[in-house]
């Protein structure tokens, strides 16, 4: 029998909070996982209310959170570890982001998890991992940037790091960790069993460095690499140029280099020994910066100037600020913007889901959860409590729970 979604049948405790660890769970329940998001109690997820907010709720959590239950519990009563015990037995995958060691002064770190489920797969996201010098300190995406190198290669030359303005590490990571999960739960299901991750946003911003270490290396630290600002070190012409409206990234490999002088109306350049070979072109790249400039700022408009290039097969595109990137007829195609209907907040536009499958459909219509929402849900559905024992819970404040307008109500 065809399966209907890659993930179909896998349950998962998401004990994660903020963006790495509830990127990572979100991609799991697009694709069809089962995810159980463990609030911690009274108030869950620190994100529910963090930055603009609709309808009394937050688009952070919202974008973050959609499709998973939500079970509020106080983990560190006796009770509530017991209910978190109960769960380790019937799920595939455990993940969280605490600080390290915070996740077992919950009662549930690997020894406990394995020993309950030994085919557990258990996936720990931290910004140092749970290991080495730095493990014990706190950190987020901007943190495990600067220690990785990537920091000090973003911005001017002349001046400190800049910052990307989107969370590109923490949803990296994410992205690395469900790797590692799909990679775990494929060796389980092949007889290899449980399993324990460590991921962590400095090995993966690490990870991202594509020649910057190894010349480091190899030139025995006589190269070591700069920011450039708005141009790479490593092509040129290629980055963000000052056109007539904005700017426009080119990149200009070696091999379309006379291609690139004919279509700027500048075939003397092929010949001019400033610019003959890639070396030449990267020590006198100012000049050369100067020179397309010239020509852009030339055009009738950046749209012109992007057609003419485009119809030459050079790599090029307008530098989109967010509204025209959300406005764009090939992310709206693809469904890269896509619109989503949210309780309380009404519709709105957010990313959509990166990873498609041909033989698989897309992502459905999922909501967020309201606090605790699935409290009945999981406790009575999936360890078949009654709901006297759930509302008894709720009532002693071992479980919490809002109503469906945002104001938290006891039972």
């Amino acid at each position: 029998m065809k399966r209907r979604q890659i993930l179909e049948g896998i349950r998962v405790l998401d004990f994660t909070q903020h963006v790495a660890g509830p990127s990572c769970t979100r991609m799991m329940v697009e694709l069809g996982a089962e995810v159980i998001k463990v609030e911690l109690a009274p108030h869950g997820e620190q994100i529910r209310h963090l930055g603009y907010r609709k309808g009394g709720r937050g688009l952070y959590f919202l974008q973050q959170n959609r499709g998973k239950k939500s079970l509020c519990v106080d983990a560190k009563s006796e009770r509530g570890r017991d209910i978190l015990h109960e769960l380790i037995a019937k799920v595939d995958v455990l993940i969280e982001n605490f600080a390290p060691g915070a996740i077992a002064r919950l009662g549930c770190g690997w020894e406990v998890a394995s020993g309950i489920n030994p085919e557990l797969i258990m996936c720990s996201i931290s910004t140092f991992g749970q290991t080495g010098p730095l493990a014990e300190l706190p950190g987020y995406d901007y943190i495990g940037q600067a220690y990785s190198g990537i920091s000090d290669l973003i911005g001017e030359e002349d001046r400190g790091p800049s910052l990307p303005g989107a969370a590109l590490g923490d949803t990296m990571t994410g992205a690395h960790a469900l790797a590692a999960i799909n990679g775990a739960l494929f060796n389980r299901a092949m007889g290899g069993g449980g399993d324990y991750l460590d991921i962590t946003l400095l090995d993966c911003y690490f990870h991202c460095h594509e020649m910057s270490v190894g010349i480091c290396s190899a030139s025995d630290g006589r190269v070591v690499p700069r920011r450039a600002g708005s141009h790479t070190r490593i092509l040129s012409p290629a980055g963000a140029f000052r056109g007539r409206d904005g700017h426009v990234m080119i990149v200009v490999t070696p091999q379309q280099w006379p291609n690139f002088c004919h279509t700027i109306g500048q075939p003397e350049l092929i010949a001019d020994q400033r610019f003959a070979h890639i070396n030449d072109r990267l020590r006198n790249r100012a000049a050369l910066v100067d020179i397309v400039e010239d020509w852009l700022q030339g055009q009738p408009s950046d749209a012109a100037a992007v057609d003419a290039l485009e119809r030459a097969h050079i790599p090029v595109a307008p530098v989109l600020s967010v509204p025209e990137a959300m406005a764009h007829p090939h992310l709206l195609a693809r469904g890269t913007v896509r619109t989503v209907t949210q309780r309380g907040t009404g519709s709105f536009q957010m990313p959509g889901m990166p990873l498609r499958f041909r033989n698989h459909p897309g992502p459905a219509d999922l909501e967020a959860p309201y606090l605790g929402e699935h409290n009945l849900d999981v406790l009575h559905g999936l360890l078949g409590w009654s709901e006297s024992r759930i509302a008894d819970l709720e009532r002693d404040g071992i479980l919490v729970r809002e109503d469906l307008m945002g104001h938290r109500k006891a039972t």
